[in-house]
């Protein structure tokens, strides 16, 4: 592999506000911890259109806080084609984003689409659920989720950063 290459990552969720932004902040924290930034991209996107510009939601702003990961610099934007030209790796946080996504992508970038919890096997857990509508329980779920995700993209990572 060349070693200028970044490989780069986006994280797709509905809108773009609780579960992807969490995602690239957590992610984004853990490429730092392993002094990898300048090797790793990484970027969130929605497959709908309802909060662009807007920054996360307040409550995942908080949670990650909590959890000494800052995402308060992100805002929304809608995933779009090129978005499979561009990264490496598309990772939805569930089915119905991944049946979105796959409607975008191109024709020979199939393999760049995945679900996200594939990278967390040991869970046995196929989607991040949304916690929009729920309580601040299930910003704390979702957190737990991404940071095991994380860790298993990022190992996997280090075996094609080598």
């Amino acid at each position: 592999m060349n070693t200028d290459h970044r490989i780069k990552i986006l994280f797709v969720c509905m809108g773009n506000i609780c579960r992807s932004p969490t995602a690239h902040g957590v992610f984004r924290h853990l490429v730092r911890e392993a002094g990898l930034e300048h090797r790793i991209e990484i970027d969130s996107a929605g497959t709908h259109a309802y909060h662009l510009g807007e920054p996360p939601d307040r409550r995942s702003c908080e949670t990650a806080r909590e959890r000494g990961v800052d995402i308060g610099d992100l805002r929304a934007r809608r995933a779009r084609s090129q978005d499979f030209l561009d990264f490496d790796y598309v990772l939805a946080m569930d089915e119905d984003n991944y049946r979105n996504l796959a409607e975008l992508c191109p024709s020979g970038m199939e393999e760049k689409l995945k679900l996200f919890m594939d990278f967390a096997p040991e869970l046995q857990v196929r989607e991040v659920p949304d916690p929009y509508y729920g309580g601040a329980r299930g910003f704390d779920l979702v957190f737990d989720l991404l940071e095991s995700a994380s860790r298993g993209l990022l190992a996997e990572l280090h075996g094609r950063l080598r």
